[in-house]
């Protein structure tokens, strides 16, 4: 097995992921409209704020991938599983910091207008989080524009002491609605996420 080889393993395993990615977002967690824990626990994490609690079982395919070929001696599929097992870990990361942390550079300001797109303008397009290229490939692409945020879903990272959008993100999004969230707010969000509807500012 040669240098080269391996890394193209390791890419082709990345790139795997990429599609992965998107096939359980679309389908496994918002076509399943609730159905399953992975389904219902992502639901969830369209309707509060901040959460990022989701159960990506699939994805640990990887993992087993590598437990094969060290098992069997095989270069090449662990090669490729650590590489799908990377690119969940890089999505894992990503997600985490788009919900949670400032914006750190050109990547992470695309990455976040695209899924936050997702979130508050249309559940049903971006499912890809890393890479906008299976959304294209399926038809699920859409421009984000101006993202409009709920006042009471607003990224902790987006908004000042008073709920208003720090100045650094104003070109990219609004924020609109109270921050107050009353006991029939919180189950409309259920009921929209649960639906595949954005969430009403």
């Amino acid at each position: 097995m040669t240098v080269p080889l391996t890394a193209l393993a390791f890419l082709a395993g990345w790139f795997a992921w990429t599609l992965a990615e998107y096939l359980l977002h679309r389908f496994a967690m918002h076509a399943l409209r609730g159905r399953g824990i992975a389904s219902r626990e992502h639901l969830r994490h369209h309707s509060t704020r901040d959460s990022i609690l989701e159960y990506w079982a699939l994805s640990w395919t990887g993992v087993f991938l590598v437990a094969i070929g060290l098992v069997a001696g095989l270069g090449l599929p662990v090669a490729f599983g650590v590489g799908y097992v990377f690119g969940y870990g890089f999505y894992d990361l990503h997600h985490y910091r788009a919900h949670r942390k400032p914006i750190a550079n050109r990547y992470e300001r695309w990455l976040r207008k695209h899924h936050f797109h997702h979130h508050f303008g249309h559940p049903l397009a971006n499912h890809g989080v890393t890479l906008p290229l299976w959304d294209h490939v399926f038809g699920t692409y859409e421009e984000p524009g101006m993202v409009k945020v709920p006042r009471r879903m607003a990224m902790i990272w987006l908004v000042d002491d008073q709920g208003e959008v720090l100045a650094q993100y104003a070109g990219d999004y609004a924020i609109a609605g109270v921050r107050v969230l009353t006991e029939e707010q919180r189950a409309e969000d259920v009921r929209n996420a649960f639906a595949n509807v954005a969430p009403t500012v």
